[in-house]
């Protein structure tokens, strides 16, 4: 059976990521779809349900946001792949994942160089922020705003991780990010990129010894439920981007552009305070489920860590980024 045959039906069935219907007035009403992989439980989806109900108040109705989450429309490189053709119109990703694109994004995945969520917001408020924002467009999408994906640490199935020796020899899961596979090394266990669904499995198995995330990620994922040693050593805070396709920004009008982009950022300030929330309350689950919390001396990770700050001496573009974060 050939299956080539269904695949342009399919591409036009998926989506066209921008479209213009009808209002019950019979004016036109701009129509952006977006697609993320987050279940509706979580935070950044509320944040984007909320923008969308900015946008149509702002906009009065002139704009749209249409929301599918959960990897509705496919994972997270499938939703930048279909931005960049203007199939989508936007779509949420972590900062990790655009490392492959725009060097400087592996500033937020270098361990220990925010020294605080307040230093991380100063970051992306700022003409860091704004630069980093932009540096995306000649792939074809660029930057909205930054949504808070905590910071994050280690979780493991049999030993509790109190100093950096602990994780001697132990596979980590991290994301497929060549910066968390390198903390990982300097940390001397093994980095195991392991698809985010199919972690749960793994840690049961023993395919991994544990893994490293937020802890709202902890507890919505469930490994709290087998993975029963967290630590709050807290080495990286890396978060999640909000993009757009350039092919759709560049078709909306000045006025549209300014509707969303304040539309974006109410929602990026009402987030914020959901995550803060959020990472109580998931804590507070854990700590329920019988969940081990252990609040390490955080300087030996940070000792062991400062080597990667040093490694892009000779990379001009993100050794000046790392010195311009330090100096804030």
């Amino acid at each position: 059976m050939n299956h080539h045959r269904f695949l342009p039906l399919f591409c036009i069935v998926l989506i066209v990521g921008f479209l213009s219907g009808c209002g019950t007035s019979g004016e036109e009403v701009r129509v952006l779809k977006l697609g993320h992989g987050l279940s509706q439980e979580h935070s950044v989806h509320q944040g984007i349900v909320y923008m969308g109900e900015r946008l149509s108040k702002l906009s009065g109705g002139k704009m749209r946001l249409d929301i599918y989450p959960g990897a509705q429309l496919g994972s997270e490189t499938q939703s930048i792949e279909l931005l960049q053709i203007g199939s989508l119109a936007m779509t949420k990703v972590s900062t990790a994942s655009l490392e492959g694109f725009v060097e400087e994004f592996k500033v937020f995945s270098i361990p220990y160089l925010f020294r605080s969520k307040e230093h991380l917001y100063a970051v992306e408020n700022g003409d860091i922020g704004k630069e980093l924002l932009e540096k995306t467009e000649k792939y074809l999408f660029r930057g909205l705003g930054f949504y808070d994906a905590g910071a994050r640490s280690f979780y493991t199935m049999n030993k509790p991780i109190q100093k950096p020796e602990d994780l001697k020899g132990l596979k980590i899961r991290v994301m497929k990010s060549p910066t968390s596979v390198d903390m990982m090394k300097q940390f001397n266990s093994s980095a195991t990129p392991i698809s985010w669904p199919e972690l749960y499995t793994a840690l049961q198995s023993g395919v991994v010894d544990g893994a490293e995330n937020n802890i709202p990620s902890f507890t919505t994922s469930h490994h709290h439920e087998v993975a029963r040693h967290l630590s709050l050593n807290e080495h990286t805070m890396i978060p999640d981007l909000l993009i757009i396709s350039k092919v759709i920004w560049d078709k909306l009008s000045q006025q549209e552009k300014e509707w969303l982009t304040q539309a974006v950022n109410e929602s990026v300030a009402y987030q914020r305070k959901l995550w803060e929330e959020q990472e109580k309350s998931s804590l507070e689950e854990a700590k329920a489920a019988g969940v081990n919390i252990y609040t390490p001396d955080k300087q030996p990770f940070i000792n062991m860590a400062l080597p990667m700050h040093e490694q892009y001496k000779n990379n001009p573009r993100v050794n000046d980024l790392i010195q311009r974060i330090k100096a804030m």
